[in-house]
């Protein structure tokens, strides 16, 4: 269920490419009416059959299972932009707004070729990496993805977001070339149900058991960890799973993790939807729900690594800010009442839980 794209609005890429200092770091997106086959430079020379050309399928394909899955549950369509750039690459987005169930929902696939600067390096790699002094500072890199934030209307219902991304960069000031995997789904409830977690974090164990038994505990921390808001002391949601930088196995063995960590996002998510989308609310559960959500941007534009990569290199303003909520709200001091539903939501937030 989709409607096409609508051109590119003019304005908006120009004010965009101004973020981009120096030589550009992407070049400007052509709208078109049709996704190709593939985004890659290319799909049947040297891509193919190449991690890059495996890769971007999964994600293709996870798109549209997840996209058909959720426009099933609001009766409403995706609308749809699709991309590409002359050098090659793309992004096809899929945004449901306003919808019956959801408020927005976006999935994202993207595929980039282009080149960043040493501090957009640094971020992507976390800081891991040692930047050498002088030589070219714009590291050539290849990026594939596929993102996704989902906003339901109902306050009982949580938000949702996963992303899942290859990355290579080419050798560069003698460091060499470099090549990893990440990703991770987590769950940001505004209000805590102790079977939903369960259900979701138990999909996600079961997933990770699959491929090493240490995953789980390791990237469930990892997750607890990342998604900590550290001005407010508390994290964004409960958690889930959370890795980057991952190559300590072969590619294939990843890629096959990350896979399945994808087709799992429908099994985790959609059943809690469902259950909660019909549930009586008041104006007062709405309000605390649209306070979460401002922790919901304060995180994602001060700490996030992926919109903070995205604005380093100029990427589409439209789709790094997909993520964010439709509405939000900020109080002064606010703190809810000890012995509420939102009180024991907030004793979650401050204090990682284990939930299976």
């Amino acid at each position: 269920m989709l409607t096409r794209n609508r051109p590119g609005n003019p304005q908006a890429k120009r004010n965009a490419n101004l973020q981009v200092t120096g030589a550009q770091a992407i070049e400007d997106e052509v709208y078109v009416n049709e996704a190709p086959e593939s985004l890659l430079r290319d799909p049947n020379g040297k891509d193919k059959d190449t991690i890059r050309a495996r890769f971007e399928k999964i994600i293709r394909d996870g798109q549209d299972e997840i996209c058909n899955a959720l426009a099933e549950l609001d009766g409403t369509p995706f609308h749809q932009d699709t991309w590409t750039r002359p050098g090659g690459g793309g992004g096809i987005t899929r945004v449901l707004q306003d919808g019956n169930v959801f408020e927005k929902a976006g999935v994202n696939v993207s595929v980039v070729y282009g080149t960043m600067p040493a501090e957009a390096y640094r971020a992507a790699t976390g800081g891991n990496i040692k930047i050498p002094e002088g030589g070219n500072d714009r590291v050539p890199f290849f990026a594939a993805g596929i993102s996704s934030v989902i906003h339901p209307k109902n306050p009982m219902s949580p938000t949702m977001h996963f992303n899942y991304r290859y990355f290579e960069t080419e050798e560069w000031n003698g460091v060499p070339s470099q090549w990893w995997f990440g990703g991770g789904t987590d769950l940001t409830p505004s209000y805590v149900f102790e079977e939903d977690a369960k259900h979701f974090h138990g999909t996600y164990k079961n997933v990770c058991d699959k491929h090493d038994p240490t995953y789980y505990a390791k990237f469930k921390k990892w997750c607890d960890e990342y998604f900590l808001i550290k001005h407010r002391g508390e994290t964004r949601g409960i958690g889930g799973i959370f890795f980057d930088d991952l190559n300590d196995k072969d590619p294939a063995s990843i890629m096959a993790f990350s896979k399945d960590c994808l087709f799992n996002v429908v099994e985790s998510y959609v059943p809690i939807a469902a259950k909660h989308k019909d549930d009586p609310f008041t104006e007062e559960q709405l309000r605390w729900q649209k306070l979460r959500r401002g922790r919901y941007v304060e995180f994602n534009l001060v700490y996030d690594r992926g919109t903070t990569f995205g604005l380093k290199t100029g990427g589409r303003i439209e789709s790094i800010l997909m993520s964010l909520p439709l509405t939000a709200r900020w109080e002064y001091d606010y703190e809810p009442e000890e012995g509420t539903p939102e009180a024991r939501a907030m004793k979650a937030f401050r204090q990682a839980e284990e939930w299976v």
